[in-house]
Formats: structure tokens, sequence, C-alpha cells
């Protein structure tokens, strides 16, 4: 299975890395409703689920896997634990509130409520959430994994913290 997940990275890492997004989104839904929520099978919201697997698969992996990029070629210091601290800052200074937007103002169109209602609600304590979390997470990441498994890093730990936007989202 690692190898041809390595060929397959080799060979698209985009669509790999989304694909694999994809599917770590809808692990982390699942999570949410049958390990904390305890819905059970005859009440899991399998819509809720699709949303989260298409909004991994289609934004946040894509997203992810150019940003990672991004930061590796144009945040480059000559002291590497600079170099990590800059691309953390980064990371949770740019990407993390933009993209906590973009999820919380997707799941309100996808589920036909009001985006502007959601991000009142919940932007705030998401982000945060996030930055209780997140800067250390990607300490870790930047420092010891390599870039083409960052993202598999971060939907590996995501699993947990999906959970937690599939809940904050479903307030």
């Amino acid at each position: 299975m690692l190898r041809w997940y390595q060929r397959s990275l080799a060979a698209r890492p985009l669509l790999t890395q989304s694909i694999t997004t994809a599917v770590l989104f809808a692990v982390g839904d699942i999570t949410a409703q049958q390990a904390i929520e305890k819905k059970g099978l005859e009440k899991h919201e399998f819509v809720r689920t699709g949303r989260m697997f298409a909004y991994g698969g289609a934004v946040f992996g894509p997203a992810a896997t150019t940003w990672f990029k991004i930061l590796s070629k144009r945040v480059v210091l000559p002291n590497k634990n600079a170099e990590i601290l800059a691309r953390v800052a980064c990371d949770q200074l740019i990407f993390a509130p933009v993209f906590i937007g973009v999820f919380l103002s997707s799941m309100a169109v996808l589920e036909g409520k009001s985006p502007k209602e959601k991000l009142e609600k919940s932007y705030v304590d998401t982000l945060q959430t996030n930055w209780m979390v997140w800067p250390f997470v990607q300490l870790a990441n930047f420092k010891f994994v390599p870039l083409q498994h960052r993202v598999l890093a971060v939907n590996v730990i995501s699993i947990g913290w999906n959970s937690y936007l599939s809940l904050a989202n479903a307030k």
C-alpha cells in the first residue's frame, strides 16, 4: 500500500493528495458522528459526510498541496529554525484564517444556509481553537516531514481536527 501511494504521489501529486484528503475529511466526519455524537448508523448523516469528502478533495486538498509548495519555495531563510517559524507564522496568519472562513462558508452554502450567519456564529471560536492546536503540529510538520508527505501528515492529524470542524459546523 505504501509503495502504491508513493508511486501515485510521484506520478500525480495533486490528485493523490486531493483524494487522500477527501477520504480523511470523510473519516473525520464519521468519527465525529459515530464516536463523539454517537448517532449510530441509522441516524448517520451521509450527506454531511459527503460534504466533508467533497470539500476535502475539491478545496482543501488542492489548496494545502499548493500552499505547502509555495511556503517551501517562497519562505526560505538562512537559519532553518527561523525558516520553520516563519512558515508556521505564514500558515497560521494567512492560510488558517482564510481556509477556516472558506470551510464554514462553503459548508453553509452546501447546506442551504447563510454563510454570513455561519461565520458570525463559528469563525472566531474555530480560529482560536485552531491556534491552540495547529502551530505545534505545523512546527513538527515543517521540521520533520518531507514536503511531499506534509499534506498526508496534516490529514492524519486532521482526523481529530475534522471531527472538531464537523461538530463546529453542525452547531
